[in-house]
């Protein structure tokens, strides 16, 4: 396969993480924005938005001032932030047309159907009540995209580079949401409170995870502990860092089958792996818990690159 074919599918895909990621921390802030205070910074759960999409630096220099509209302007229609939805949408689009005839016309109709819906979207129109409803559209044509791609692509190369950019993204997203909030999760913060329930519980909606911690901890309150656990360690949660790089060290393995070469970006792979597979809370946070999540996001960062370098991505 072609480096910049490989580059455009696995663009495609994280791409399109991307937005269904974005539309999950607006979603959680907007709802929180409508409950009772719980004593906490008004705009915390805005700047929790923009610092868990990598995006308050760039936030500040063109906007400056953290508040609701802003945030929501800013993460869902501007076209200079590359990490709004908008962009994420359309360069999603743009790179599965550079590929039209290497993904499923399933595939195709999800992508641009979502991006024409979206681009007759006028952001005068989105009122408060509307606005739940429309990023939870955007969640359900993130999903029926997930599913095109799962349900009608072959397995080869081609689907192993779109997997690849998928769970790139997704665990880049679950390491910077921790990270925006890391010490709520410290043992010595579970003896609880409103405003850390109200954390803890947050960011589990974020990964659609609330409904799940409770199967995997059915004896437990929300705890900020078990959360963490939860969204690193437990290969079993979909969003979990473990569980992402199963699929990353799975799919390289596969790569590696295809192509007869191990490449360094294998090697990579199944370090994180690994450490994730014996990993232990007790460690982590021995270890520190925001050094680890920023150390793993630099890491998963490297092996976005190396993997880049190693396939010829144009």
């Amino acid at each position: 396969m072609l480096g910049r074919t490989a580059s455009s599918l696995f663009w495609m895909s994280r791409y399109q993480e991307r937005a269904h990621n974005t539309a999950r921390l607006l979603d959680a802030a907007w709802r929180t924005a409508m409950l009772p205070a719980l004593g906490t910074d008004p705009a915390g759960d805005w700047r929790s938005v923009l610092a868990g999409a990598g995006c308050e630096a760039a936030y500040k220099d063109k906007v400056g001032e953290i508040s609701q509209r802003g945030v929501v302007q800013f993460m869902l229609f501007d076209k200079t932030n590359p990490s709004s939805i908008h962009s994420s949408l359309e360069t999603a689009r743009n790179n599965a047309r550079s590929v039209r005839t290497g993904i499923t016309s399933d595939m195709w109709e999800a992508i641009n159907t979502t991006w024409i819906e979206f681009s007759d979207v006028k952001p005068q129109t989105l009122s408060q009540d509307r606005m739940p409803e429309f990023l939870a559209w955007i969640g359900q044509r993130a999903h029926l995209f997930r599913g095109a791609l799962l349900g009608t692509i072959l397995r080869d190369d081609g689907y192993s580079f779109s997997q690849l950019g998928h769970f790139v993204e997704r665990a880049d997203h679950t390491a910077r949401v921790l990270d925006t909030r890391y010490w709520i999760f410290l043992p010595d913060t579970d003896v609880g409170g409103n405003a850390h329930h109200h954390h803890w519980t947050s960011i589990l909606r974020v990964m659609s995870g609330l409904r799940s911690y409770r199967f995997a901890f059915p004896d437990s309150r929300v705890k900020g502990v078990n959360v963490a656990e939860f969204l690193i360690l437990r290969r079993e949660m979909p969003r979990s860092l473990a569980h992402c790089y199963d699929w990353i060290n799975g799919t390289m393995a596969d790569l590696t089958a295809f192509y007869g070469d191990e490449l360094p970006s294998a090697a990579q792979a199944a370090v994180i792996h690994e450490q994730l597979r014996t990993g232990s809370m007790r460690d982590i946070f021995d270890s520190g818990l925001h050094e680890f999540l920023t150390d793993f996001t630099l890491r998963n960062n490297a092996f976005a690159d190396r993997l880049a370098r190693d396939y010829n991505f144009a």
